[in-house]
């Protein structure tokens, strides 16, 4: 080939690569071990997906839950910098054996996004039970579902490592139901007013935590879980309190009633 030839060529074939568009990042992911809380005995893992578009994917999976019936299940954590984390059995200041929610929360802090299977987010969802994903007659749970970017609170991309996933309600004495023989009445709804609701059904069962450094700042492969990751990007929070979670389990309570 002559020397002319070759110079058109190289620029030519420069530009063809340079028309070519680059990959885009894929889909970056943190995956939180969930660990038993309240001697539940349940396990599962959290996979929070910030997708390309801004959106979050949340998928969970649960073993060992109270069968047939419905577990609230909310993020925690801060977008202030504040240090929550799952607690451990000396938050049961009670001593009767249990942490509760209102004994828990110091530690895990406020809800902010409600785990629903459709519709709103937001804590007045926490009285939506009929939303709450439920565990099979074998104690399993599925849940999964994308979040619009949107719905996703200010701030909280920065604050992965302060995220936080719990899901509640326990059987304490093993009956395979929520009822009053196992803990009795829920404190929780007593403070409230409230009357009829077992305490098995507002106590949190799992926990878990992402621990490592925040999304944005987080090199492929350079994550610090609570088993393990890829890369990540994006996560939400949204305030939510106990409260929503005690209207939760009172609508569920009545419905079982009714029923």
């Amino acid at each position: 080939m002559k020397l002319s030839r070759i110079l058109v060529a190289v620029p030519a074939a420069t530009a063809i690569l340079l028309a070519v568009p680059a990959a885009a990042y894929a889909d970056e992911s943190v995956r939180v071990k969930l660990d038993p809380l309240n001697h539940s005995g349940a396990s599962g893992t959290a996979t929070l997906t910030a997708m390309s578009d801004g959106d979050l994917k949340v998928s969970i999976r649960s073993t060992g839950l109270v069968p047939n019936s419905p577990h609230a299940q909310h993020l925690h954590g801060s977008t202030d910098g504040m240090d929550f984390h799952c607690p451990d059995m000396s938050a049961d200041t009670d001593r009767n054996g249990y942490v509760s929610t209102e004994e828990g929360m110091p530690d895990y802090g406020n809800i902010f996004i409600s785990l629903t299977t459709k519709g709103d987010t937001t804590p007045k969802s926490g009285l939506a039970v009929d939303r709450m994903p439920t565990a099979d007659a074998k104690g399993n749970l599925t849940y999964e579902r994308v979040i619009p970017a949107a719905d996703l609170p200010t701030g909280t991309i920065k604050h992965l490592r302060d995220l936080h996933v719990v899901e509640h309600g326990i059987d304490a004495n093993g009956n395979g139901k929520y009822d009053m023989d196992g803990l009795g009445e829920s404190t929780l709804a007593k403070s409230a007013g409230l009357t009829g609701i077992p305490q098995e059904a507002t106590d949190p069962a799992l926990c878990g935590m992402v621990t490592g450094a925040a999304a944005g700042s987080v090199p492929v492969g350079g994550v610090d879980t609570g088993d393990g990751s890829t890369r990540h990007d994006s996560t939400p929070l949204y305030a939510l309190g106990g409260l929503a979670l005690l209207g939760a389990a009172g609508a569920f309570i009545a419905r079982r009633r009714l029923a």
